[in-house]
């Protein structure tokens, strides 16, 4: 194959799993959010290994990732966090799914659902409610009286509530205490209406990891799963740090190797020029597999426990590199776009500071054209 791929390492994963639960301890249920493929590193393998790991929930974007970890074998409890779209909802019930609703058109449609499915059983949902991100969830002035809808329903069991932290990070962020007071206001609204919910959640990867004070029975763990731990901000943040490591590493192989001259262009723009003999290797590898063109500037990758440049612009689908320094190199030899070798390091969260964006998007961003391989 093309040799640009990328290995998940599930044992890492699990065991990154277990570094979170002993974290937040027995009395708080992780749930484990593997939305948009698992964040890059593959939905239904990291379900599944998550799974024999010992987690007890899962958080999924949509429908369509719900019923792929069903259709592989996953029994775990699905929390589809985003909701659904009408037409969705008899599949959603089918594959044993738990929605999250907001509006009483979710109601009204899980409730004939059940109907024409002859479901006896009282369907498990998550309220979502909105604290302040403005994005998805009922307001607070709009929630009594969907919970008296929902009190009223003989179909929907209300098993949680939840909402979304806006800067969870910022350890010293006042509306983080809003959002909190909020919430709290909300579950109190849903009691006096008769609804308890066996889970509150409000903690995302941040919170979960330095914000013990609102984790409430239930947090959502997402990127430290994969081995990252955000930058936080304010007091505490050189302590919000979790031992976990990344699951995921970039590999690719030297396709060509050149000898240029001093004063010799390189690639689309012609903006790098060699200052002294150098050579150059060329990688099949471009942002057309999501290796970030804003790279161009300031990027490294690894080859032979050395760091070596990128040396002009990253193109759709070749990348030249530096490798002048670099000794013994051959064409063939392996090349660390993210991962470690003995002596050097190069992180998603790195990528991303140089891209200027967030480790997110540098792993959810791998395109389907690099294969995972399972380790």
């Amino acid at each position: 194959m093309r040799p640009n791929w990328a290995e998940v390492s599930l044992s890492t994963l699990a065991e990154n799993y277990k570094v979170v639960a002993r974290h937040i301890g027995s009395g708080v249920t992780p749930c484990c959010v593997i939305k948009c493929d698992a964040y890059g590193h593959g939905v239904i393998e990291s379900a599944r290994a998550l799974e024999a790991a010992g987690a007890t929930f899962l958080g999924v974007t949509s429908t369509e990732e719900g019923i792929a970890v069903r259709e592989a074998g996953v029994k775990l409890p699905v929390l589809v966090m985003t909701g659904f779209w009408r037409g969705e909802e008899r599949a959603l019930l089918e594959h044993g799914l738990t929605p999250a609703i907001a509006t009483l058109e979710h109601i009204e449609l899980l409730e004939k659902a059940a109907a024409a499915l002859g479901i006896e059983h009282r369907i498990p949902v998550h309220l979502k409610v909105d604290t302040g991100m403005a994005r998805l969830g009922v307001s607070l002035e709009d929630l009594r009286k969907l919970a008296a809808r929902i009190a009223d329903s003989k179909y929907i069991e209300l098993e949680g509530v939840f909402s979304h932290l806006a800067e969870s990070e910022v350890l010293d962020s006042a509306f983080v205490g809003e959002q909190s007071k909020l919430f709290t206001r909300a579950v109190a609204i849903l009691a006096k209406a008769g609804l308890h919910p066996r889970y509150c959640h409000l903690a995302n990867t941040a919170a979960t990891v330095a914000r013990p004070e609102i984790w409430n029975d239930m947090a959502r763990p997402g990127l430290a799963l994969y081995g990252y731990n955000l930058q936080c901000e304010g007091p505490g943040a050189d302590k919000a740090i979790l031992p976990v490591h990344p699951v995921l590493t970039w590999k690719t192989r030297i396709i060509a190797l050149r000898d240029i001259a001093p004063g010799t262009s390189v690639g689309y723009s012609r903006n790098w020029r060699a200052s002294r003999p150098t050579r150059l290797a060329v990688i099949p590898v471009g942002y057309g597999d999501g290796y970030p063109r804003s790279l161009s500037k300031g990027g490294r990758v690894i080859v032979g426990d050395h760091y070596a440049p990128i040396a002009g612009n990253i193109s759709m689908d070749l990348t030249m590199i530096d490798v002048t320094d670099v000794p013994g190199v051959e064409l063939g030899d392996e090349v660390l776009l993210i991962g470690r070798s003995e002596h050097c390091q190069v992180g998603a969260d790195e990528l991303a500071r140089l891209a200027g964006t967030i480790t997110y998007e540098i792993l959810c961003g791998l395109s389907p054209r690099v294969p995972r391989i399972y380790v």
